[in-house]
This record gives C-alpha cells, sequence and structure tokens, in this order.
C-alpha cells in the first residue's frame, strides 16, 4: 500500500515531465487527436506553405500548426490560415483537397483556424458538435458547400464563428441561437437561404452579426433589439422584406447598421427619443423600397459620419435637423422624392465631404449657406427642379470641392469662365442636359487633373478645341447629342503621358463630326473599352491601327458614311462584345476572321452595301436576320442561301 502511494505522485510527476518540459511537448500524441490530424492532412493534396509536409512521426504537439494543452497532452489549437505572416511580410498560402470530418476527434479543440485557403472543399462535419471546448471557429474563404449542421449548437463555449466567404446553402440553424457566449457570428458572402432565426434573440453576448451578401428572405426579427451588446449589424444584400423593426432603438451599442440593398418597407422607425443608438456612426438603408419622410429625429444621431438612404421612396423636404450632425461626412440622399429646398442648416456640417441628392425633386434656390462646407470634395445636385440658369459662384470658390455634378440643374449660357481656377483642380466635372451653348472653351485644357468629363446632351458647337490634348489624365469622356463640328482628331491624342493613353470612356455620338477618326493612331487608345462615334458624318475607311484598341468591349460607328471594305484589323479586337455598324456604306466581303470574335454578343451590320456569303460558323450564325438585312448582294446563313 504505501508502495502504491509512493508511486501515484511519482507516477504524476514523470507525466507532467513528459508531457511538458520548458514549454515543450515531448509525449506522443492522443490517438484519436493523431487520427483526426493524420485524416485531415490526408484530404490535402496540395500545401504551398509546406506546413503538412512537417506532420510526420507521432509527437503532433510539435507539429507547425499545433498547440496542446500542457497539463493533458490533448491537441488544444490548430491553427493553418491561408495568410501566414511574419515581422517582414505577409504570405498567402494555397491548401487544395477536402476537409476531413474526422477532425472531430479532437474533442478538446479549443481553436480551429483554416480561415482563408481557398483551395479547401468539403461539408461543416455533420459532428462538428463532438468540439465541446470550441472557442473559436474560423473556415472563412474556402469553398465549404452543404448546410450549417444543427449540431453546431452544441458548442456552448463558442466566441467566434467565421463561415463567410463560403458557397454554403440551406437556411440558417436554429440551433445557432443556442450558442450564448457568441460575439462574432460572420455568414456573410454564401448562399444562405430562409429566414433569420428568431432565436438569434438569445445571443445577448453578440457584439457583430454579419448576413450579407446572401439570399436570406422574411422580416428582421421583431425582437433584434434585445442584442444589446451589438456594435455591428450588416443583413444588407438580401432579400428580406417587410417594416425595420422599432425594436432597433434599443441597440445602445450600435455604432455600424447596414440594411441596404433588400426590400424593407415602411417608414424609418429611429430614433424615437434623444439619446438613443448614441454610438451609431455608419448608417446604410440604400436601395431598400422605404417611404415616408426622413425623420426629424434622425438630428439625434450626433455620431454619424456616414449616412446612405438614397434610392428609396422618401419624400418631403430634408430636415433642419441634420445640421446637427457635426461630425457627417458623407450625406447620400439620391433617387428618391425629395421635395422643397436644401434647408440653410446643411451649410453647419463643417466635415462634410460628399453630398448628393441627385434625382430628386428639390427645387432651388441653392442657399448661400453651403458656401461654408470648406471640406466638401463631391458635390452631385444632378436631376431636380433647381433651375440654376448659371453656376452659383461660391460652387467654384469652395476650397476643396473637386468632383461637381450638376447636370439637369437648366443651367444655361456658355460653360462658365470661372472654372479655369477653382482652388481644388477639377476632378470630375459633370454639366450634362442642361442648356449650355457656344464651344468647348479652349481653357478647358488646363484641367490637367480631370478625369472624367460629360457635357452631353447640350447645344454645345463648334469644334474640339486643340488644348484638350493638354488632358493628361482624361478616362472618361462623353461629349455626345451636342453640334460639335469638324475634326474629332484631338481626342485621340489625350493621355499620351500614360502607355496606351489615360481614356477608357469615349462617346462622341450624335454630333456634326465629319472627320478624325483615321488620326487614330498606336499607343494613345489602348486601354479604351467603349467607343461610341455613331450618328456623325464621317466617312472614309477605317483605319487598321484600329486593331490596337486592344482593352476595346464595345464598338459603335453606325450612322456615318464609312466606305470602302471591312478591315480585317478588327478581328483582332478579342475582347469586343458589341459591334455596331449599320447604315454606313461598307462594301465588299465580311472577312472571315470575324470568326474570331469569341465574345462577340451585339453585332449589327445592316444597312450597308456588303455581298458574298456570310462566314460560316460562330458567333456569326448565332445573331438573327436583323443583323444583316439591307445589303442585297449578302446571303449565307441566317439569311437566305447563296445561289450557286
Amino acid at each position: 500500500m504505501g508502495c502504491q502511494m509512493l508511486w501515484l505522485p511519482l507516477a504524476l510527476t514523470l507525466m507532467m515531465a513528459t508531457v511538458s518540459t520548458g514549454g515543450s511537448i515531448v509525449e506522443e500524441c492522443d490517438p484519436g487527436d493523431l487520427k483526426g490530424l493524420a485524416s485531415f492532412r490526408g484530404g490535402i493534396h496540395m500545401d504551398t506553405s509546406g506546413r503538412l509536409a512537417k506532420w510526420v512521426g507521432r509527437r503532433c504537439c510539435r507539429w507547425q500548426g499545433v498547440s496542446c494543452n500542457n497539463e493533458t497532452g490533448r491537441v488544444a489549437e490548430v491553427h493553418l490560415p491561408g495568410f501566414i505572416s511574419s515581422v517582414d511580410f505577409v504570405f498567402q498560402s494555397q491548401m487544395e483537397g477536402w476537409f476531413s470530418p474526422s477532425i472531430t476527434l479532437l474533442t478538446s479543440l479549443e481553436v480551429l483556424d483554416l480561415g482563408g485557403l481557398a483551395g479547401l472543399s468539403g461539408r461543416i462535419p455533420t459532428s462538428i458538435g463532438r468540439l465541446k471546448n470550441l472557442r473559436k471557429l474560423y473556415l472563412y474563404g474556402n469553398k465549404l458547400r452543404g448546410s450549417v449542421p444543427e449540431s453546431i449548437g452544441k458548442l456552448l463555449k463558442l466566441e467566434e464563428l467565421h463561415l463567410h466567404e463560403n458557397r454554403l446553402s440551406g437556411f440558417l440553424p436554429p440551433t445557432l441561437g443556442c450558442l450564448k457566449n457568441l460575439n462574432a457570428l460572420l455568414l456573410h458572402s454564401n448562399r444562405f437561404t430562409g429566414s433569420i432565426p428568431a432565436s438569434f434573440s438569445n445571443l445577448i453576448n453578440l457584439m457583430h452579426l454579419d448576413l450579407h451578401a446572401n439570399s436570406i428572405t422574411g422580416h428582421i426579427p421583431q425582437n433584434i433589439g434585445d442584442l444589446q451588446l451589438l456594435k455591428e449589424l450588416d443583413l444588407s444584400d438580401n432579400l428580406l422584406n417587410g417594416e425595420i423593426p422599432a425594436s432597433v432603438n434599443n441597440l445602445t451599442s450600435i455604432s455600424v447598421m447596414y440594411l441596404d440593398a433588400n426590400h424593407l418597407e415602411g417608414e424609418i422607425p429611429f430614433p424615437s427619443n434623444y439619446g438613443q443608438m448614441p454610438l451609431l456612426g455608419f448608417l446604410r438603408l440604400q436601395n431598400n423600397q422605404l417611404g415616408g419622410k426622413i425623420p426629424p429625429n434622425l438630428g439625434y444621431l450626433v455620431s454619424l459620419q456616414r449616412v446612405s438612404l438614397e434610392n428609396n421612396k422618401l419624400e418631403g423636404a430634408i430636415p433642419s435637423s441634420l445640421g446637427n450632425l457635426e461630425a457627417l461626412t458623407e450625406l447620400y440622399l439620391s433617387g428618391n422624392k425629395l421635395s422643397g429646398v436644401i434647408p440653410k442648416s446643411i451649410g453647419q456640417l463643417s466635415h462634410l465631404i460628399l453630398l448628393t441628392l441627385s434625382h430628386n425633386s428639390i427645387q432651388g434656390p441653392l442657399p448661400n449657406e453651403m458656401s461654408a462646407l470648406q471640406n466638401l470634395q463631391t458635390l452631385d445636385l444632378s436631376f431636380n427642379s433647381l433651375t440654376l440658369n448659371s453656376i452659383p459662384r461660391w460652387v467654384a470658390e469652395l476650397p476643396s470641392l473637386s468632383r461637381i455634378y450638376l447636370a439637369g440643374c437648366g443651367i444655361k449660357g456658355q460653360i462658365p469662365d470661372m472654372l479655369k481656377s477653382t482652388p481644388s483642380p477639377i476632378q470630375e466635372l459633370d454639366l450634362s442636359a442642361n442648356d449650355l451653348t457656344g464651344g468647348i472653351p479652349a481653357w478647358m485644357g488646363s484641367l490637367t487633373q480631370l478625369y472624367s468629363l460629360n457635357l452631353s446632351r447640350n447645344h454645345l458647337s463648334s469644334s474640339i478645341p486643340a488644348s484638350v490634348a493638354d488632358f493628361q489624365e482624361l478616362g472618361v469622356l462623353d461629349l455626345h447629342s451636342n453640334n460639335i463640328t469638324a475634326s474629332m482628331e484631338h481626342v485621340f491624342k489625350i493621355g499620351t503621358s500614360f502607355p496606351g493613353g489615360s481614356l477608357t470612356y469615349v462617346d462622341l455620338s450624335d454630333n456634326s463630326f465629319t472627320s478624325g477618326i483615321q488620326q487614330i493612331s498606336v499607343g494613345t487608345l489602348e486601354r479604351v473599352v467603349y467607343l461610341n462615334l455613331s450618328h456623325n458624318l464621317q466617312e472614309g475607311k477605317l483605319p487598321t491601327s484600329m486593331e490596337k484598341l486592344k482593352a476595346l468591349q464595345s464598338l459603335d460607328l453606325s450612322y456615318n458614311k464609312f466606305g470602302f471594305g471591312l478591315v480585317e484589323a478588327l478581328a483582332n479586337l478579342s475582347h469586343l462584345e458589341t459591334l455596331k455598324l449599320q447604315r454606313n456604306q461598307f462594301t465588299g466581303r465580311i472577312p472571315a476572321e470575324f470568326l474570331n470574335l469569341k465574345n462577340l454578343k451585339d453585332l449589327d451590320l445592316s444597312d450597308n452595301l456588303l455581298v458574298g456569303e456570310i462566314p460560316a460558323g460562330r458567333p456569326l450564325s448565332d445573331f438573327p436576320q436583323s443583323c444583316f438585312t439591307g445589303n442585297t448582294g449578302l446571303c449565307g446563313k441566317p439569311l437566305s442561301p447563296c445561289k450557286s
């Protein structure tokens, strides 16, 4: 008996020595743990990090990415994330293979991190509930399919569950509501359907709930306000309907609320009283069907920094109480039915960087108090009932303003000279759909930081000044539906300081240009994706240099007077999806090389002088007859067969 009593503490001492010596594990792996890890390794057929190649022998506690409990010797943590960071660099590793369900043999596991392994496929094991000690489960950024097992509700110690960016589907299991220790539940960017379980209101410790980018239906749970510790709520980009529950007013810790891109309706119910949601800084409700007025109480949310209510059915006047939001930097109200005038209190938003009010029924005049918006960088008042007649001088004097959108604002006369010397260089300018007359001023070329210029749908005439070639960073140029004449050649000299030019989008359609396409030169338009020169007076032969427009996806040269044969060079535009050449005077045969345009989805060669047989094969054979009619000498599928 005495020997036995002497042996017990000795055995314990030896065990501790073998389990932990200076913090390193030397005891052999628990058989269940070893089997589970070996099965996981067996399911992986590629590992660029080389970590699994070092999993040899039976001392798994020494394996890279594996940590054990010093007291029990059992595997406690498995860390094999896709991103491996060190002091000097971050390495994106790849693992491809199958997620073995035998991982649930690691019954003492507390942390499982397989996040960001983009090649890991399979399913979440139905036996996941066996891991009753699990505190953190990271399976995000994989290729996991199927549903979330009901047994996940047995992981009562779970604090963080990250399953986002997979291909998971099915309903969200109500058993998730059993995880009362959960503080982060991230399920976004999957394929979940069904409704949000009412049991989620039991997650009283939850601080982060993110379900965005799924196909979740039904209503937001009425008792969502029970989640008193919730800081971030993202239900955006789903199929939710019904009203926003009034209980959201009880979310005293909320700082981020994204409910955008759903089918929510009714009025905005918060805040109902001063002091509610005191920390809310980021609010997105855009792209819903919310109606009624913007609640004046919104001015109580004094922590708001960014607010988007655009693309809803909101009506009535903008409440002057919004001027109380002293921290506000971005305000999006476009695409509603708002009316009345802009309140003078908007001028109190001294930190405002962006203000968009386009596509409403707001009336003028603009309050002079807006001249106090010293930090405003973007102003969009387009398509309202402002009838400005002229651009207020203070617009051109705002010290930080660089993006000006005043389309459809009833501006008349010539493009005002005051825009050539703004305190902050203009980067984007949209004066489309106004009543501008005269020509494009020569000083326009001095706006060397201009990236986007839209002067379309006006009454501009004369020719394009040579100075536009001075644009060094212009990417978007839209001059369609004016009466601009002469040559468009100067446009093709824009942005030559960039390799391949700076332009990506060019629309010169519906004007009176007579020449200039021949000046498309090598190296200046290699970035252009969209080129529309239709409805002009261009004539002559298409230049073979057009084959250098390697990025081109849409080309519209219709309704001109181009002649001669279709140049084979067009067949080298491998990214081309739209090709419209109708209503010209092209002659000869359709080049057989056009069959190389494998990405072509929209083609129109009608009403020309083309002859011969349409080259047989896709994509030409896929288009209807209407794409080829009006060419009396053309035959072959889809037109009538050629006569032998």
